[in-house]
């Protein structure tokens, strides 16, 4: 044991520092992130590394029961902090020691740890819960569905508050175990690689781990009955779909396009760069509701987006939301467009390839068949609004404004900006200003005129940029989406130029990617 002397002077230098100065120091961390669309999204004071969860659920009866542990570091002096929850906790513990805590408004679990905690310092939060996520409702809706074998929990933005505590904002990302105790003969479905599994008297657990950061809302969990396949990529990726057993009709479908992720993703690396995880997939579990989500690794689909068919455009969008979405996350909701007008141009991409039409036959398409008078124009998909986030003129406006982009600077120069972006920000998070001046830097053209008039101005534009005009264009660059096998588009029905004025003609894949604009429609109502 070491003892050491302090002298006087020194002692009252230290009691001054430690007891008013340092007690004043220490405030509540914020019940919001700051976002801007929902202020109270996400907490302040803190962020998480690492969530282990340990679950127990009975799909007969809808009880979830949950251990979560929580690795954090404080960002500031705490003498209290927030989680997000809808269930009834039992207990929380902070470094191990029992923590007080209390519920407030539909989400918020505010807990004061037995000692103030200094900036900067490892916190693990240990907290029981249980409850029937079914009947938690926040704000009049829900992102638990209960399925006739089981349950699911995917929504956007919100999903986590249902079945674990989180920091509960794409600002906050980190890695993932959720290990899962089911009833013998039903499985569990998560994001990532599953790691092990195992059955004692009638329980089955099965543990899945994500080892890339990941949102919250991207964390997804499926209870039920399900027939699997697995693959592996040309790069040794492991694939992992799932399929629910009563699917009906929608089977045949679901499966036709949803097998076909292996081919899909090892396109989209040609166009933006590795494939930024270490599992891939997908899940169609008997759900009613109509929208598919770009859950981490393994995307969620809603039987009802197979149900005129195979449709392989949804499988693109939401695999483009790996690189586009998930890996680089928003900022702030408002920064949607980063996600959504990327994901949708990807579909455009993909019918470019598939010789279905080109990317520009189908903006000239959308920009033909939208009247300047049509309320689509007023929604600025740069910032859309929250009740605007997920208005189709954010799919397609937004991609109006890759393709203006793509006119205005040439393919070489726009595929490297698509491709270099991913890797610039790759697992953390940006806004569409970041998109901006990145494009900027890149091509080494002002382009702020361009993205205000397509993204923030709440009228038509007056016309797509001329490529032919363009000094960047260049007749003999070909784009990756060419590269990997793209054809013409002779014969797919291509829409007519800008200022035409014969009747527009669809494109060919027109109809399949039409289809998909119920995968914003989040039935949050």
């Amino acid at each position: 044991m070491h003892r050491r002397i302090i002298v006087p002077s020194a002692l009252a230098a230290a009691l001054l520092l430690a007891i008013p100065a340092s007690a004043a120091d220490f405030t509540a961390g914020a019940p919001g992130i700051g976002d801007s669309y929902y202020p109270a999204s996400g907490n302040g004071g803190y962020d998480v590394s690492h969530y282990d969860l340990r679950l127990k659920y009975q799909p007969s009866t809808d009880l979830l029961e949950g251990t979560a542990t929580l690795l954090a570091t404080t960002k500031q002096n705490l003498s209290r902090f927030n989680l997000d929850l809808g269930l009834k906790v039992s207990e929380v513990r902070v470094n191990g020691r029992v923590a007080k805590f209390t519920a407030s408004g539909d989400h918020e679990l505010e807990v004061t740890p037995a000692a103030p905690l200094p900036k900067g310092t490892a916190v693990t939060v240990v907290v029981r819960y249980a409850g029937k996520p079914s009947e938690v409702k926040i704000g009049g809706w829900t992102a638990w569905a209960r399925t006739p074998d089981g349950a699911v929990a995917a929504q956007e933005p919100d999903s986590a508050v249902w079945w674990f505590p989180s920091n509960d904002h794409p600002l906050d990302k980190a890695t993932f175990d959720v290990s899962v105790l089911v009833p013998d003969g039903t499985q569990a479905i998560s994001n990532g690689t599953l790691q092990s599994q195992s059955s004692k008297l009638g329980w089955t657990r099965f543990n899945w781990r994500s080892d890339k950061p990941q949102a919250t809302y991207l964390a997804t969990l499926a209870v039920g009955k399900f027939d699997i396949t697995t693959d592996t990529t040309a790069n040794g990726l492991p694939v992992l779909n799932a399929y629910s057993k009563d699917l009906g009709a929608n089977a045949g479908a679901a499966r036709a396009s949803i097998e076909r992720t292996t081919e899909v993703a090892e396109w989209l690396e040609s166009v933006y760069g590795p494939y930024p995880f270490s599992a891939l997939g997908g899940y169609v579990p008997n759900v009613t509701s109509g929208f598919a989500l770009e859950t981490q690794t393994r995307p969620f689909y809603s039987p009802r987006q197979f149900a005129n068919g195979a449709n392989v455009s949804v499988v693109v969008h939401e695999l483009a939301h790996q690189w586009y979405g998930d890996s680089v996350s928003v900022a702030d909701w408002k920064d949607i467009w980063i996600n959504e007008g990327f994901a949708r141009y990807s579909q455009w991409l993909w019918s470019e390839k598939e010789g279905e039409g080109t990317a520009r036959e189908l903006a000239d398409y959308v920009f033909q068949t939208r009247a300047a008078d049509d309320p689509f124009w007023t929604v600025k998909p740069g910032d859309p609004g929250a009740d605007n986030q997920f208005d189709i003129a954010v799919y397609d406006r937004g991609a109006l404004a890759l393709q203006a982009l793509r006119d205005e600077v040439g393919d070489e120069k726009f595929f490297a900006v698509l491709k270099g972006w991913p890797k610039r920000y790759a697992y953390g998070n940006a806004k569409v200003g970041d998109f901006v001046k990145y494009a900027e830097k890149v091509t080494g053209k002002p382009l702020a005129e361009l993205f205000d008039t397509w993204l923030y101005q709440p009228v038509k534009p007056a016309a797509l940029p001329d490529p032919a005009a363009s000094k960047a264009a260049s007749a003999k660059a070909a784009s990756p989406a060419a590269r990997a096998g793209a054809r013409t588009g002779a014969g797919a029905g291509a829409g007519v130029k800008a200022g035409a004025t014969a009747k527009p003609v669809p494109p060919k894949s027109w109809q399949k990617i039409a289809a998909t604009n119920s995968v914003h429609d989040h039935d949050r109502h």
